[in-house]
Formats: C-alpha cells, structure tokens, sequence
C-alpha cells in the first residue's frame, strides 16, 4: 500500500484542477478521509484475522462495492457537504476507489479484492511501479520508508499535481477564450 498520506493525493488533485467552485472544502475533506478509509483494515491484524481473508488487509474495504456504499452513505449529506446528490456520490467513491487502485500499483502484498464479495480473488495492476510502504508509522521513518516516500512523489503526487494543473489550464484557457467571444460579439 502505498503511505496513508498519498492516498489524499487523488482528491486533492482533483480539487485542485476543477476548483473551489465545484468542490467545497467539506467535500474535499470527506473525499481525502474516504481515500484513507480503506486502511483502518490493519485493524484485523491485531485482532487475529488473517491477510488473505476477506476481512484482512486489502480486502472488502479496498472492494468497488465498498466504495460505491460509502458514497451513497456520503450522498445522503449532500446538503452539509454544500454540493448535490450525484457530485457527493462520484466524488467520494472515485476518492474511495482510488485508494484500492493504487494499492494495486504497489509492488507488494496480496492484491486487491475489488470485487468482493462476488468474487475474493484478489489483483494487481499489470505494472506494479510504486513501493509498498511498511506498515506502522515506526517503520515509515526508515530507509526503506524514506524509498517508499520518494517513490510515491514520483509514482502518485508528481502525475497528480500534473494532470490537476493541466485540468486547471485548460478550464482558464476555455473561460478566457469563452469571455473573449463574448466581448467579441
């Protein structure tokens, strides 16, 4: 998996290419706790459960249904989230569903169980490019920590930051083209 902090990577480059307006901080805030969310299943380590089960690790958390009801919990608050019904739903479960996306891009662990409950097969994304980081924050501050950490700016946070400032220059170049039509007209 990849550091619990990188998981808030997906939805603040989202917020950062579509705006303010589009998304509030509310939202953004619930969609970056959302993105973490998954991993509170290290929980079933210490209470004996085992990795490969469905309840284990990167299980039925990291699972697309998983994500798809914790959107709909969060759609439901659309109004204290200051958006609407469907922005909350796509936001939170696209935020959710990355999370197990970019466990599958790790280089370690058991695979993703994206499709539980249909199926407890778990998988990994074709190219595995981003260090698995050490679980337990101890270890995040060693060198392997350090490796997982430079390996994620490179894999997550730099593509990230760069396809929000690409969504965002895109949006000012169509307003600004947009505005100069109208004067034109």
């Amino acid at each position: 998996m990849p550091t619990i902090l990188t998981h808030a990577a997906v939805p603040l480059a989202i917020r950062l290419g579509l705006g303010p307006a589009a998304l509030s901080a509310r939202l953004v805030t619930c969609g970056v706790l959302a993105a973490m969310l998954p991993d509170l299943d290290v929980l079933a380590f210490h209470y004996g459960i085992p990795y490969a089960a469905a309840f284990g690790h990167r299980g039925f958390s990291h699972s697309l249904l998983f994500a798809a009801m914790a959107a709909l919990v969060a759609a439901f608050m659309y109004r204290w989230l200051q958006t609407t019904f469907a922005r909350a739903y796509g936001f939170i479960f696209f935020a959710m569903a990355s999370h197990g996306v970019l466990d599958a891009l790790t280089n370690g662990g058991l695979g993703i169980a994206f499709f539980w409950p249909f199926s407890t097969q778990r998988y990994f994304a074709p190219v595995q490019v981003i260090d698995v980081s050490p679980i337990g924050v101890s270890r995040l501050f060693s060198m392997h920590g350090l490796a997982v950490l430079q390996s994620e700016l490179f894999w997550v946070w730099l593509p990230s930051i760069s396809m929000a400032l690409c969504v965002l220059g895109w949006r000012t170049l169509r307003r600004n083209t947009t505005a100069q039509n109208n004067q034109n007209d």
